[in-house]
């Protein structure tokens, strides 16, 4: 490695005195004038990835639902997955190294990973709609090119697309065709023969009208792009497209699920079908409101839940012992878990608050099926079920079982594997609603969820905090969970749990009760068992 070249370079992408990030589960975010460095320091260790792992590897510009004065950068793994937790520490030392410890730092992740520095490197660059993300990319390319590394530049992709791509090409497009067109194909395609049975099943107006907020984000350019592929039952109307408003503000599917409205921009009537996609559409929710003008929100529990049931009974169809289960956070509503466990006879398994969790989780099944609360998910199937069930749907004789075959097959093909990807998300639920008949009201009366309420309390220090049990349980300080324990125990259908934040000295608090009031008092209750026990700083909560 040419170091005098590298620190000549690195000069033109200097890093602001004093600055230190952090790369967490969405990698590195944070205002956009302040990562220039940071994209230039992801194109060198990208290219250490990419030849440590004799793979190409993704970079992927975007700061997803955060303002649009905001930007980030996450890097992506060979199988199009999250990268490696002991490279996130790596990404963390190089982008806060100073100048002249570059060359240290360097040295020390090839020697420690044994990267041989002769070997050829390609990375996969995309990048979202915002202002800065061009000028960002270029400085990724700048960091690829110093270390004599190749890269594609995809410009303007959602996040999951990036994803896609990666996988594509690292398994030799046995995933796909790592282009755009290979992705609108392959899943537009798995879409059509679902919907075709729904069609042949179904009487009366066969158009289905879905209204979309695009968050003025890249999901709007990409669903422009894809809709030709789309069947003509299918009509999408596209709301919050980029062209009038700033991304992400007052709309997308992080405002509605937080705030618990429609977005801005979107005019809904009575029972329409409506959902929302985030700023680089890798999550999404879906709502509508009833006669009486009350809003609905559909979570990611209720996703969850929804293509949960489809799959069992298809699951049930072909008569094969393929082990199905769902993977949650604390955070999902004790009522869908209920659900899932006693009525759907559904294993559920809950782990930490982090995609990567939830990923890691449901690769040990079978099928895996994972979504967030806030709508970001997806479903995992094993090589050995994928096997079974692309032979049954081949050789199988027996009519209802080859069917039941077929469409698991297409749901396989219609999901992106890689990560939670909206666009994909949403044809899977279209298609199920399709073929299962469903309004928005049956979907979602399936379960009624248990009325809860999050808060936060500002802490001295977060460290103090330490939790077990996929965070359910507080471990210290002494003395707050069974002060918890007293609190929920006042309350019906009670739950509470209590975790820090991973970037800030916060702590999160989640409660759920039978009614809206006693999960507000409760919920208060236990952020005043945290201020007290727990370091809390400034004033004490107030009432909800």
């Amino acid at each position: 490695m040419d170091f005098a070249v590298v620190k000549k370079s690195s000069a033109l992408h200097p890093k602001p005195a004093g600055l230190a990030l952090q790369y967490g589960t969405a990698g590195f975010r944070t205002e956009a004038e302040r990562l220039d460095h940071v994209m230039f320091r992801m194109g060198l260790l990208a290219v250490l990835r990419s030849r440590a792992t004799a793979s190409t590897i993704g970079v992927m510009v975007t700061a997803s639902h955060n303002p649009e004065e905001d930007n980030g950068v996450k890097l992506i793994d060979p199988h199009g997955e999250m990268l490696h937790p002991l490279w996130e520490e790596y990404a963390t030392q190089l982008a806060n190294a100073e100048e002249q410890e570059l060359q240290k730092v360097m040295t020390e992740i090839c020697q420690k990973e044994a990267v041989d520095l002769h070997k050829d490197a390609l990375v996969f660059i995309g990048r979202d709609t915002r202002p800065s993300s061009k000028k960002l990319s270029q400085s990724v390319i700048d960091g690829i090119s110093v270390l004599g590394g190749q890269y594609h530049d995809y410009g303007l992709v959602t996040t999951p697309q990036l994803h896609y791509m990666v996988c594509c090409q690292n398994t030799q497009g046995q995933y796909g065709k790592a282009t755009l067109e290979g992705y609108y194909q392959k899943l537009s395609k798995a879409f059509v023969e679902l919907i075709k049975q729904a069609n042949s099943s179904s009487s009366g107006d066969s158009q289905r009208h879905l209204k979309i907020d695009c968050a003025n984000g890249i999901g709007a350019l990409k669903l422009m792009e894809m809709e030709r592929y789309f069947p003509k039952e299918v009509l999408i109307h596209l709301y919050n497209d980029g062209t009038k408003e700033k991304l992400n503000h007052l709309c997308g599917a992080d405002y509605v699920k937080v705030h618990q409205k429609p977005p801005t921009g979107l005019d809904m009537k009575p029972n329409e079908r409506c959902c929302s996609l985030d700023g680089d559409a890798d999550r999404i929710v879906y709502y509508y409101k009833d006669t009486a003008d009350h809003f609905h929100l559909i979570d990611g529990d209720k996703i969850a839940t929804l293509i949960s049931i489809f799959l069992k009974e298809l699951l049930v169809k072909v008569e094969q012992t393929l082990k199905m289960a769902v993977i949650q956070t604390a955070y999902a509503n004790g009522s869908s878990t209920r659900y899932l466990e006693e009525t759907m006879k559904v294993p559920v398994h809950c782990v930490k608050t982090g995609v990567k969790h939830l990923h890691h989780k449901a690769q040990e099944f079978d099928v895996g099926v994972y979504f967030e609360a806030n709508g970001h998910g997806t479903v995992l199937f094993s090589k050995a079920a994928e096997t079974k069930i692309r032979q049954l749907a081949k050789e199988e004789k027996d009519d209802e079982r080859r069917e039941a075959a077929k469409m698991l097959e297409n749901t396989i093909d219609l999901f992106n594997q890689t990560v939670g990807d909206a666009i994909s998300d949403m044809l899977v639920i279209e298609a199920i609603l399709a073929l299962k008949g469903l309004t928005m009201q049956q979907w979602d009366a399936i379960y009624t969820d248990l009325p809860n309420r999050l808060l936060k309390v500002q802490v001295a220090d977060r460290h103090l905090i330490d939790t077990t049990d996929a965070e359910r349980h507080v471990v210290a300080p002494p003395g707050l969970q069974e002060k918890i324990d007293a609190l929920v125990k006042k309350y019906k259908s009670a739950r509470a749990f209590v975790r820090p934040s991973g970037t800030e000295d916060i702590v999160r608090i989640y409660a759920e009760a039978d009614k809206q009031e006693n999960a507000d008092a409760l919920a208060h209750e236990v952020s005043l068992a945290v201020y007290h026990l727990a370091g809390g700083v400034g004033t004490p909560p107030q009432p909800v």
